[in-house]
């Protein structure tokens, strides 16, 4: 693999501050045309930052269900071309035959899992319910994982410009953080990391920056956890894909503060206070 572009670059800039001009550098996100390649062929191009490019290829390919399993890629490498990153993923031959009679039925798929799709059908897929992801965590759990996320989040502070996405284990803290100017990439490089570790998202939580529309909470069921926390507000579309496919949303985390738009009962707590309300949750 060669070596891959810088994730941020340092741009020239005039600012006016105070009344004034002052001429200074601004560190700004860079983001490259990636590619993910299966078997040879294009499946998906978007901008994305280049950095953790096996992370993103592996948690796209699981995310998107084009395989199950990491042991289902029997390999993968990631090559910088003059148009962008290309990261080839080449898959065994009892998942290639499944890939093929897919590939017929989509047209021009992007990293969101969304654009492109050939039918109304496949924009919302049937998702596998986590309502069996048995995880309860404390109130404080989530605002320290956002606090970890935060103090992981380099590349924001450094431009303000990208989305990040995390996975928290309580008692044992943030396993991974991963940063992207968008935001499905950022989940999917999580998605991808976990895979390759080996670290069961049942046993944790995602936390993510942005807002929280239908694609993310696809992605966080997948993957099989059963709690999705953010920054920003969902969806509506977001709230009733999560409480079809079991997941608990939480949503406008401030501090030590947030709201829970589903199955409350993975927050200790949250259960017995829903029910205290005369129409229940």
């Amino acid at each position: 693999m060669t070596d891959l572009p810088p994730p941020a670059r340092h741009i020239r800039s005039i600012a006016f501050r105070s009344g004034g001009f002052t001429v200074g550098e601004r560190a700004v996100p860079d983001e490259t045309a990636v590619a993910i390649s299966i078997n040879g062929s294009t499946h998906a191009v978007m901008m994305a930052t280049p950095r953790n490019v096996e992370d993103l290829g592996l948690g796209l390919a699981l995310n998107e269900r084009i395989v199950s399993h990491p042991r289902e890629i029997e390999r993968m490498e990631v090559a910088e071309t003059e148009a962008g990153i290309d990261c080839r993923l080449w898959l065994n031959e009892a998942r290639s035959a499944g890939y093929t009679a897919r590939r017929r039925m989509m047209t021009g798929p992007v990293g969101c899992g969304l654009c492109g799709v050939e039918s109304l059908e496949l924009a919302a897929p049937p998702l596998s319910s986590v309502a069996g992801a048995g995880l309860v965590v404390a109130p404080d759990d989530i605002a320290n994982a956002m606090d970890a996320m935060y103090a992981a989040q380099a590349l924001s502070r450094l431009t303000r410009a990208v989305h990040a996405a995390g996975f928290f284990v309580p008692g044992r803290g943030l396993v991974v953080s991963r940063e992207d100017v968008g935001r499905h990439n950022a989940l999917d490089k999580v998605a991808g990391h976990l895979a390759r570790d080996g670290v069961d998202p049942a046993s944790g939580f995602v936390v993510v920056t942005s807002r929280v529309s239908v694609e993310l909470i696809q992605k966080a069921a997948v993957m099989g956890a059963g709690l999705l926390a953010a920054v920003s507000a969902p969806t509506a579309l977001g709230v009733r894909t999560a409480e079809e496919a079991g997941l608990t949303l939480v949503a406008v985390v401030r501090g030590a503060e947030f709201e829970i738009f589903t199955h409350p009962h993975r927050i200790a707590g949250a259960l017995e206070a829903g029910r205290e309300r005369p129409d229940g949750f």
